[in-house]
């Protein structure tokens, strides 16, 4: 991995983007026993319909989830000073999720370099899933 250097990071640069597979109900389970979330919406669909819901949907620290992995691919996670979401949307099943990030700000901050990245997820109809931000020293 290359590490980002603070004085060649513009404001307005580009992570790489972080393209997953479908979402599949293998994956929801997985995810249910890794983060123990069982949450009947997330695995049961005769429960997701009850809910008035065509089916089962990702748990949304899945999405969170991946969005670590967008920044843990940019930099080492110690560097991670802060990290944040609002879900804005649900990821259905089928949905082919790409995490984006660009950065936004560069800034000193208790002795360190800095800089403010936001964060998206979207479905492959590029709908916003999760907007998010977080600070990363470099």
């Amino acid at each position: 991995m290359s590490m980002p250097n603070f004085e060649q990071i513009q404001v307005g640069d580009t992570l790489p983007p972080l393209t997953l597979e479908p979402i599949n109900r293998t994956t929801l389970a997985l995810f249910a026993g890794a983060s123990n979330d069982h949450n009947a919406i997330h695995i049961d669909i005769d429960y997701a319909r009850k809910a008035g819901m065509p089916d089962v949907f990702a748990h949304g620290m899945l999405s969170m989830a991946y969005l670590g992995r967008l920044l843990t691919l940019w930099v080492d996670q110690r560097q991670i000073r802060d990290f944040g979401v609002r879900f804005v949307g649900i990821t259905h099943l089928g949905h082919r999720i790409t995490c984006t990030g660009h950065v936004v700000e560069k800034f000193e901050a208790d002795g360190e370099r800095r800089v403010k990245v936001e964060l998206r997820t979207a479905n492959q109809y590029d709908e916003t899933r999760i907007l998010g931000d977080a600070v990363v020293a470099l």
